[in-house]
């Protein structure tokens, strides 16, 4: 499918490819959009509101009560419905491409959100949550598929980097938003700003071009070359190979001849097994190094070292997430996947296993600097790597089905890493707060064998 890409973006191209990076950047703002507000939110702290501020409306409750308990359920039930859309995903992009499963997703993140900020009830503020979950589980599927579908054949890897890019832009934009508007008069806009977003890559979805590949298995040839051509511009296929295309059997044209492969099929066909195998492990990976676990637990390290600046320390961690997503943009072509993995892996590890030790000696300063190195090591490899091999591994007739089943473990992992890090970390460490560190020698053993099965398969 490769050679049917030209060698670089048009303008439009360029274009559709930030239309599609929108929804992920959705998933990204959504994984911590309650942070910043849950004070304010649970009705926990009334915070100052600026000279000019007036309240949202009258019918409109200026916080909605609710315990640790409850809150952590609206928090983690996003995972839930993430989960339900990565595994329909496969048929929705079957059914109605990759233009039209983005716009689905632009809906049902648009509904969610929207429900979110006119609430005045934890019912609808659940509803919402989970409408945002499976939204941005769909996107999270379809995205990086699209994106490969349409990149130029030189550039794949880059462009692939940009929904990993795209994720941490959208958690970094949230802790902005939050810290500034974390009061009762607007903590509504935080889930306004994610509406306003949906609606726009709503609107301009006619606007844009259907995946060439998509087309051309639907045997859509005219509308197949319009998209090329709208892409790449003049530096597609010629001519003379278009009619090649169209009348060599054994050319790329051959392709479409093959059924898309369902989920249930993925585990039978022996060719399939590898891909599965590479995907799977990959995802798993990039969930159980305990990423997440770490991010959470952030606030309480550096609030030691760092205490004066409490609300900015997770904005702080995002940025350094946001910076360390650009080297493999340049990185990943020179490297390669695999190596630029390798190496992603073994920071993560050496810095998860300081971390370790400078929870159980009491040095918060070195476990500080072992988070930011920690990060810094995901951002260049764990976290963009999964997405870009998905495509790249995957036959294109099973390519949404593995995706389906590669970011359905993603959220599988992810939910349960949340879960389970405070209740590991409180038996390891019996109380005792020099022995909290034990819970990340854990999260490293884990994290090494499962970058052990993917590099036993990825080759």
């Amino acid at each position: 499918m490769a050679r049917l890409n030209g060698s670089s973006f048009t303008h439009y191209g360029w274009a559709v490819c930030l239309w599609s990076l929108v929804v992920v950047f959705q998933y990204g703002y959504h994984i911590s959009v309650l942070n910043q507000i849950q004070a304010v939110l649970t009705c926990k702290s009334i915070a100052p509101e600026p000279l000019l501020a007036t309240a949202f409306s009258p019918t409109f409750v200026d916080c909605i009560p609710m315990s640790d308990v409850t809150f952590s359920i609206l928090t983690s039930i996003f995972t839930v419905g993430g989960l339900a859309g990565s595994l329909v995903a496969n048929l929705v992009m079957d059914r109605w491409g990759r233009r039209g499963a983005n716009r689905i997703c632009a809906i049902i993140i648009g509904i969610g959100a929207a429900l979110m900020g006119l609430t005045n009830s934890l019912f609808l503020l659940l509803l919402g949550r989970v409408l945002t979950g499976i939204g941005s589980g769909i996107g999270l599927c379809v995205a990086p598929i699209h994106l490969a579908e349409i990149a130029p054949s030189r550039i794949s890897g880059s462009v692939g980097i940009l929904t990993q890019l795209s994720i941490v832009s959208g958690i970094m934009l949230t802790q902005v938003a939050g810290i500034n508007l974390a009061t009762t008069s607007h903590w509504r806009y935080v889930f306004f700003i994610s509406s306003c977003l949906a609606l726009f890559q709503l609107l301009f979805a006619s606007k844009i071009v259907e995946s060439p590949p998509f087309l051309l298995h639907k045997n859509r040839m005219e509308d197949h070359k319009i998209a090329r051509r709208r892409l790449w511009g003049d530096t597609v296929l010629s001519l003379a190979s278009e009619e090649s295309l169209l009348n060599d059997p054994e050319d790329l044209r051959a392709e479409p001849s093959e059924e898309n492969v369902s989920v249930p099929r993925l585990f039978a066909v022996n060719e399939l097994r590898k891909p599965l195998m590479v995907v799977s492990f990959a995802m798993l990976a990039q969930q159980i190094c305990g990423i997440n676990a770490v991010l959470y637990y952030s606030n309480d390290i550096l609030a030691k070292s760092l205490p004066e600046f409490g609300a900015y320390i997770s904005l702080g961690i995002t940025v350094i997430n946001v910076i360390m997503t650009f080297p493999p943009i340049f990185l990943i072509e020179r490297l390669g996947r695999r190596s630029l993995l390798l190496i992603s892996s073994i920071g993560a590890m050496l810095s998860l296993s300081v971390l370790g030790y400078g929870l159980n000696s009491g040095a918060s300063t070195l476990s500080s600097i072992a988070i930011v190195i920690f990060v810094m090591s995901f951002a260049t490899g764990l976290g963009p790597i999964p997405f870009v091999m998905i495509p790249e591994v995957s036959p294109p007739h099973a390519v949404s089905a593995l995706s389906s089943v590669a970011l359905s473990l993603n959220w599988i992992a992810n939910f349960s890493v949340a879960l389970t890090f405070l209740p590991i970390r409180n038996f390891l460490s019996g109380g005792d707060q020099y022995k909290e560190g034990l819970v990340f020698y854990v999260f490293v053993v884990i994290f090494a064998l499962s970058v052990f099965l993917l590099f036993r398969v990825y080759k």
